[in-house]
C-alpha cells in the first residue's frame, strides 16, 4: 500500500460515481488465486503471492473512496483440507503480509481486525494480528477485517453456545432471545453489515461467508479472477451497486 490522495467529489463524479451511493461496507470473497497461477503453468502458491498484491491495491483504493469497512475472506475453516505446503506457505504470507503493512495501515489511519476462530492458527500469525490489532485501535479511518480460519455457519455455533451458556447461568431469558440477541453475540458485534459482495472468478455461491450478515447484502460477480481484480473492475461494481434498488423487503415509495 502507498499513500494517496483521498477521492475528491469531483473525481468521484468523473468515474461515474455519488459519494451518497457508495456501500458503507464492502465484503469480498478472493477468488481465483489457484487457477490463475495454474492457467499460466505456475505453481498455485504462486497466485496467493499476487493475490496479495490485489489485497493492498483493494485497501488503497476503498480507503481513498472514505468506505466505512472492507472485510476480505483470507482464509476458510473449509481450507484446512488444502494440501500440508500450501496451507503453511498461506501461514508464512499472512504473517508475512501483516508485518509488512503494518507501516501503511497506520500511516492510512486504518483500524485492524480480524474474524474467526484462533485455534489452529500459527503462534506467528496470531502474534502479528494481535499486534496490528493494538497498533490501529486508536486510529479512525476505515476498518480493514480479516476473514482467518473464518466460517459463517461455525460463527453461528459459536454465538449459539455463547447465548445457551448465558441461558444456563440464568442471566438470560430464552423468551428474550430475538434478532439483536443473536448479532451481539457474532464476530461481528461492533460492525455494520455488508451492503455490497463482490466474488470473483465467477463462482455464483457465498462459501458459508458471512451467512448471517449478508442477509440484504447486494451481490456482484465477475469472471476476474482475484491477482487481475483492479480499478475497472471496482468501478464497475460500484455503479451497478448504485443503480440498485435496495428496499430490503419493502415497497417502493
Amino acid at each position: 500500500m502507498s499513500t494517496t490522495a483521498p477521492y475528491t467529489d469531483d473525481i468521484l463524479a468523473a468515474e461515474g460515481l455519488d459519494r451518497s451511493r457508495l456501500p458503507r461496507h464492502i465484503a469480498v470473497i478472493m477468488d481465483g488465486n489457484g487457477r490463475w497461477a495454474q492457467q499460466r503453468g505456475l505453481p498455485r502458491v504462486e497466485g496467493h503471492r499476487r493475490g496479495v498484491k490485489t489485497v493492498r491495491w483493494m485497501v488503497e483504493e476503498c480507503a481513498r473512496l472514505g468506505l466505512e469497512q472492507l472485510t476480505l475472506y483470507c482464509f476458510s475453516h473449509e481450507n484446512w483440507k488444502r494440501p500440508q505446503r500450501e496451507l503453511d506457505f498461506l501461514m508464512n504470507l499472512l504473517e508475512q503480509f501483516l508485518v509488512e503493512e503494518r507501516a501503511e495501515i497506520m500511516r492510512q489511519d486504518i483500524v485492524f481486525s480480524m474474524i474467526g476462530r484462533r485455534t489452529g492458527l500459527s503462534e506467528g500469525v496470531l502474534r502479528e494480528v494481535d499486534k496490528s490489532t493494538r497498533c490501529s485501535s486508536a486510529n479512525t479511518g476505515m476498518r480493514l477485517c480479516l476473514a482467518i480460519n473464518y466460517g459463517g455457519r461455525q460463527e453461528l455455533v459459536d454465538a449459539c453456545q455463547s447465548i445457551a451458556r448465558q441461558v444456563a447461568r440464568g442471566e438470560l431469558n430464552p423468551d428474550q432471545i430475538n434478532e439483536e440477541t443473536v448479532a451481539t453475540h457474532l464476530y461481528t458485534a461492533d460492525m455494520p453489515d455488508p451492503d455490497l459482495l463482490i466474488r470473483t472468478a465467477g463462482e455464483m455461491r457465498i462459501s458459508n461467508y458471512l451467512l448471517w450478515q449478508i442477509s440484504y447484502a447486494e451481490l456482484w460477480v465477475t469472471q476476474t479472477f482475484w491477482p487481475e481484480f483492479r480499478k475497472p473492475d471496482l468501478l464497475a461494481a460500484l455503479r451497478d451497486f448504485a443503480s440498485r434498488d435496495r428496499r430490503f423487503g419493502g415497497l417502493k415509495g
